[in-house]
């Protein structure tokens, strides 16, 4: 089911199914990706579980063997209205047979969604409603159309760091979905990367511990473009589709995908948070719309 916010600005849509934003309309003008199959078939899904992929999709938790997709289950699960109002709606998925196949564990997830006067903030609350420790990850993949609003190529777009910056992104096997931290795939001095499709030809663009909480994709000569605050996540993905899709992710991740060099107990996965009994944590980014 689709549900409807809005503020006057902006309007947005958020599918039951995995509690996924699907829309954010402003002007007439849709900001979040169209969800082209031919690119990717994705809006904005919802990462929990885990973030990215585990090896050969399954991974050992209390001695067993449980398989789980890429990104975990949480996208392709209907979630159940918690809250709605005029700019804000909240879904809430709580563990069920379906869920506990894949990962055994008692817990509830809430995605909030609250429209602000520059765009929209989403805040995932994660509670361990179970008598052992949760181990998780979660994070955001909103995809936004570029170019933002205007008659602009791509090519017009930066992606823009609010601090210096002097880091290598790790390779990823793009068949497999594991990192390789050892591998040295792009390398970010200073604060700015030219927006060109090449530079997703072999995967995301993954980056741990940014000097900088906050990242935009900007056309510098119109000032069009759109703006996240990520602070909180030690990580953060910037991806798009590997033959030229006309649109960028920009994802905020508490942990990522399984390491070349990592075994396979979900519990020791890389940024894998522990979450004791009866405690909730939060976890919350903003995205604003420039220009």
């Amino acid at each position: 089911m689709i549900y409807e916010i809005s503020n006057g600005r902006f309007t947005a849509r958020v599918d039951t199914l995995g509690a996924q934003l699907v829309s954010l309309q402003e002007g007439g003008f849709e900001h979040i990706w169209v969800g082209d199959p031919s690119y990717w078939r994705e809006h904005a899904p919802v990462l929990f579980p885990i973030v990215g992929a585990i090896r050969e999709g399954r991974t050992q938790i209390n001695g067993q063997w449980y398989e789980m997709g890429r990104h975990g289950f949480a996208k392709k699960t209907e979630f159940a209205l918690a809250e709605q109002g005029e700019d804000r709606i909240a879904l809430r998925l709580t563990a069920n047979d379906s869920t506990r196949a894949a990962y055994p564990f008692e817990f509830a997830l809430t995605v909030a969604y609250t429209l602000t006067e520059k765009g929209i903030d989403t805040r995932f609350t994660v509670e361990n409603t179970g008598g052992v420790e949760l181990p998780y990850s979660i994070g955001g993949h909103p995809g936004f159309n570029i170019p933002v609003n205007e008659a602009a190529a791509f090519e017009d777009y930066t992606i823009e760091f609010e601090e210096e910056e002097d880091q290598t992104c790790p390779l990823i096997d793009m068949q497999a979905g594991l990192i390789n931290w050892n591998g040295q795939g792009f390398r970010l001095i200073g604060k700015e990367i030219p927006l060109q499709h090449s530079l997703f030809y072999r995967d995301a663009l993954v980056f741990e511990n940014l000097r900088s909480k906050k990242v935009r994709v900007v056309n510098r000569s119109t000032g069009r473009g759109v703006e996240m605050d990520f602070s909180g996540f030690p990580l953060l993905g910037i991806w798009s589709a590997a033959n030229d899709g006309p649109y960028v992710c920009l994802e905020p991740w508490t942990g990522c995908a399984t390491g070349t060099e990592e075994g396979d107990q979900f519990i020791e996965k890389k940024g894998m948070a522990l979450l004791a009994p009866g405690e909730k944590a939060e976890h919350q980014f903003a995205v604003d719309i420039l220009g």
